[in-house]
């Protein structure tokens, strides 16, 4: 009995870190910068991909963890961002925590 409550807790962990690893590339996007819009706390971008899908991209210091993580994005650059990805009924927005690289 004992045995059958660790394989099920170890099956339970592999699914768990399986998900957690697929999961990692869906709160990406990578794409061209078409405007910049500034704020209180930040910036909102939005972001043209390459699949033509535009994204509003919220970027502030607090998100990204600190102004050493902090980059101004400029028209033109081409982007890959990370973060939490929603959807409402006509836009698609992305809360920035990690600017990945800025070409």
């Amino acid at each position: 009995m004992k045995n059958l409550k660790k394989i099920s807790l170890l099956i339970v962990l592999m699914t768990f870190v399986i998900s957690c690893a697929c999961m990692k590339d869906k709160n990406t996007i990578s794409g061209k910068v078409q405007s910049v819009e500034f704020g209180k706390d930040g910036y909102t971008a939005k972001i043209n991909t390459d699949k033509n899908e535009v994204y509003s991209a919220i970027i502030s210091i607090v998100n990204v963890g600190g102004p050493q993580n902090y980059k101004q994005l400029k028209e033109g650059e081409e982007v890959t961002l990370k973060g939490e990805i929603w959807k409402t009924d006509t836009e698609k927005h992305i809360k920035v925590k990690e600017i990945v690289s800025v070409k």
